[in-house]
């Protein structure tokens, strides 16, 4: 790893390190769309971190960011493998938090909203690590390159073939947020009262809908299409689990969304995509794996002690 020659010398303590923690973690899971995934990273960085000189670093932000860059580079290539394996549709791990309103906390995650992650999932790791630095995090390329050990130009190049294939879409990827919580208002009230017609009214006609149920066996393993289809199929799920699953608002990536509660466990969590006034896509992430995040507190508000 490229050695950053200092000017002043920085303390090498785990007060320095959890200064950027909970960038570093965003930053993690902005690469892997996965929670526990990014908290292992961010834990791995730490005990690197713990054995660096000081005196080598001058910058710890970008020394820590290239550190945890390379670290999700290598998980991605190794989870890849993973999802070739995995049943049924995969979807990024919610970062959720309860409540109507965003605080500036969870405003920090709605640039990595459930939809984009879903697109992000599509690129190349080098493509994704770029991306991200770039579109999420702002960094400059001289820095992005040092974190991908890329030359600043070919960073470019990068940024701008993956700007061509995720921005081509960008009034398609999500609608404001403040759209979203009227949707979704509109959606729940539909679902509540079982009624087909008011809900058919805010699916689009080529919704999709995409359950990550993992091993869970009455989750959909393929993603069901057609307003008509998914209505159906949300009416169903609303006739079998009654009045045993609550359903509250929360917001999931920063953006409006729900989390069903039944016997006080997470049940499921669900995320939207907005175009055009009308949910194109609905994500419900149900497997068991990728909720237990959520029994503990939210990403953003978790003991951050290095352990």
């Amino acid at each position: 790893m490229e050695r950053y020659r200092p000017t002043v010398p920085v303390p090498n303590t785990a007060s320095t390190f959890e200064a950027h923690r909970d960038r570093l973690l965003r930053l993690a899971y902005g690469m892997l769309g996965e929670v526990s995934r990014a908290e292992d990273v961010v834990q791995d960085a730490y005990l690197r971190w713990d054995d660096v000189d000081p005196e080598t670093v001058d910058d710890p932000d970008a020394y820590l960011s290239t550190i945890v860059t390379r670290l999700c580079l290598d998980e991605l290539t190794s989870a890849r493998a993973e999802r070739e394996e995995y049943t049924g549709p995969w979807l990024p791990e919610p970062v959720v938090a309860e409540g109507a309103r965003p605080d500036a906390e969870i405003e920090e995650t709605s640039e990595l909203s459930m939809a984009l992650l879903v697109l992000l999932d599509e690129l190349r790791p080098i493509e994704r690590a770029v991306y991200v630095l770039r579109k999420a995090f702002d960094r400059p390329y001289a820095e992005i390159a040092r974190h991908v050990d890329r030359t600043e130009a070919h960073c470019r190049k990068i940024a701008q073939r993956t700007r061509t294939r995720i921005d081509a879409n960008e009034n398609s990827i999500d609608a404001p947020p403040a759209a979203h919580a009227e949707l979704l208002t509109q959606f729940v009230d539909a679902l509540e009262a079982r009624d087909p017609e008011a809900l058919t009214e805010v699916l689009a006609e080529d919704v999709t809908h995409l359950t990550d149920g993992g091993e869970v066996k009455e989750a959909a393993k393929r993603p069901i299409e057609g307003a008509e289809r998914v209505q159906r199929f949300l009416l169903s799920i609303s006739e079998k689990t009654g009045d045993d699953l609550r359903v509250r608002p929360a917001y999931v990536n920063g953006r409006p969304g729900l989390l069903a509660v039944q016997d006080d466990r997470v049940h499921s969590v669900w995320g939207l995509r907005v175009v055009n006034g009308q949910i194109q896509e609905l994500y419900c992430v149900r497997n068991p794996e990728k909720l237990r995040h959520l029994d503990r507190s939210p990403i953003d508000e978790r003991d951050r002690t290095p352990h």
